[in-house]
């Protein structure tokens, strides 16, 4: 039995707008609207939700993860970059070359996003979300996909890539060199426990597989982090 990837939480400055945002431009419905977060569901095949959580810190630096979105056509490309803008994205120059496809962006708080050229052979069976790219080497690639049991799907020249049995994006690792830490993380994956175990045990095999335990605090969720040091939180069992 494995962790399921329960939802990817970003850290917000101001949460409600950058859930409108996102359930906009996604066409996903709100969960709820609590005092320590807003939940979207997915209206797809994603498989998680995506949660955000109020802070007072300042963005600093890249994203380790962002999101592939793929087009149907250089015409559904230009479509799908205007509507993030009319819903307040903005260009942003991460060090892209003028001749690769891709369309660079970010939300109102700064996560950066890209929205993929049509005719990427490796995001031809995605969806719109076609992966949560992330910035990690083959090692943290491993652990995720013994963590979770999703299978790897890439695994050439230290980039390795996962995807659920049941479809949805792919989760990435870029491999080396990798970017320096600069605070923080913004985005976190929360794990839920598998049915039936407790979070100590699930806790316990998650260190086994590589990862460390980093606190808990006065919190029912225990903080840890992967092979690279980007931080997830494991939940209580519901």
């Amino acid at each position: 039995m494995t962790s399921h990837l329960h939802a990817l939480c970003f850290d917000a400055h101001d949460p409600l707008r950058l859930a409108r945002f996102w359930a906009d431009f996604l066409c996903w419905e709100t969960s709820d609207d609590t005092s320590d977060g807003i939940t979207l569901l997915p209206s797809d095949d994603t498989g998680f939700r995506l949660r955000f959580l109020l802070t007072q810190e300042r963005k600093t630096g890249q994203n380790h993860m962002h999101f592939d979105l793929t087009s149907t056509s250089l015409d559904n490309q230009k479509q799908v970059v205007e509507r993030a803008l009319q819903l307040g994205a903005r260009h942003i120059d991460i060090g892209q070359r003028s001749e690769e496809g891709h369309v660079v962006l970010a939300d109102p708080e700064g996560n950066e996003f890209c929205v993929i050229e049509p005719g990427n052979s490796f995001l031809a069976e995605c969806g719109f979300i076609g992966a949560l790219a992330g910035d990690g080497s083959q090692e943290t690639g491993y652990f995720w996909s013994r963590a979770l049991g999703w299978p790897l799907v890439w695994d050439q020249d230290q980039e390795t890539a996962i995807r659920s049995p049941h479809g949805g994006p792919k989760v990435t690792w870029g491999g080396p060199p990798l970017m320096p830490k600069t605070g923080k993380e913004r985005l976190h994956f929360d794990l839920a426990p598998p049915v039936g175990s407790d979070q100590q045990t699930e806790v316990d095999r998650l260190v086994s597989l590589g990862a460390t335990r980093i606190g808990q605090g006065d919190v029912d969720w225990v903080v840890m982090a992967d092979p690279d040091g980007h931080e997830f939180c494991v939940l209580t069992p519901r």
